[in-house]
């Protein structure tokens, strides 16, 4: 599983979902052949898989190319072990979808960047789940270990986001939302997928990811929402004024404030400019972020009580 995650966050590895799909499936069904194994004496025969008659008391296993016994496979176990009350449904669910990503993988590939984010979400609880089966049945702590996916949203992603689903594609996403619960329980150690969301907020604690806002085309993109957007930038031109006006006691809105504020708006940590058509530069209006004032109390006193 360290490998799947490994490779998946692996920005410029081209395969790294398929090739994530195939370990993270594989670790998966080595974990669950150890907890069949817990469950049945550590018997290695109650693995392998039989094909004498029913009722016949001598064994007849089913053998591979090379003669060696055949194991069950994940779905069989999966399958069993839900049954038998020791697999969440949800876990069963998101292996299913896993394990046709990964048969899809073995045979073809896909390049849309829909069924990416797909894999994210079903990619995270995958590795969660993993995590909490490992807890659960043999009392194994994984968080010694950076079992987390890089998120979709600092990732580079396609240039080109109009790539049409292919008839495959769109059968592969039917059949994940055929497997997504209608309710889920986010108390709950297991999911059948996982959403992501990022949101800016300030923090001093000393595990706090540091970012910083830049035009720089070579850094990774994050995309914010237009709701995000607004939390970021509240102000607008008269709410920022009329900030200044509360906290200077020397504020004027004369040129002076209009020439610094003029020249910290093409600063992204300082202002957003918000444009009711993305491909059109009029009509647009501008956004300031409360770092701004940091720029100002450089130029005007603050009241005493400010």
């Amino acid at each position: 599983m360290v490998a799947a995650i490994d490779v998946y966050n692996k920005l410029d590895f081209a395969y790294r979902e398929e090739t994530f799909a195939i370990l993270a499936i594989n670790a998966w069904e080595l974990l669950l052949k150890a907890k069949w194994l817990a469950d049945h004496g550590n018997r290695l025969q109650s693995l392998y898989v039989n094909q004498a008659k029913s009722g016949s008391k001598r064994p007849r296993y089913k053998k591979t190319r090379s003669g060696a016994r055949m194991t069950h496979g994940i779905e069989y176990l999966a399958k069993k072990l839900h049954e038998n009350g020791k697999l969440d449904q949800k876990v069963l669910h998101n292996l299913k979808a896993m394990i046709e990503l990964r048969d899809t993988a073995v045979h073809f590939y896909h390049r849309n960047p829909e069924i990416s984010e797909r894999v994210l979400e079903l990619g995270l609880a995958c590795v969660k789940n993993f995590v909490s089966a490992a807890k659960d049945w043999f009392d194994e702590d994984l968080s010694r270990l950076s079992t987390y996916l890089m998120p979709l949203s600092i990732n580079p992603l396609p240039a080109t986001t109009s790539i049409q689903l292919t008839r495959n594609e769109k059968s592969f996403i039917n059949y994940i939302e055929s497997l997504r619960p209608h309710e889920d329980d986010p108390g709950s150690p297991y999911a059948f997928a996982v959403n992501i969301e990022i949101k800016f907020t300030r923090s001093k604690t000393s595990d706090a990811v540091p970012v910083r806002l830049t035009k720089d085309p070579s850094a990774p993109p994050v995309r914010l929402t237009e709701e995000q957007i607004r939390e970021n930038y509240p102000w607008d031109y008269r709410e920022l004024t009329n900030k200044c006006r509360e906290i200077y006691e020397d504020f004027k809105e004369n040129k002076k404030y209009h020439d610094i504020r003029k020249s910290l708006v093409s600063n992204p940590r300082f202002a957003h400019e918000r444009r009711l058509d993305p491909e059109k530069p009029r009509p647009s209006k501008i956004f300031y972020s409360p770092n701004i004032l940091s720029e100002l109390d450089k130029h005007f006193t603050k009241k005493k009580n400010k």
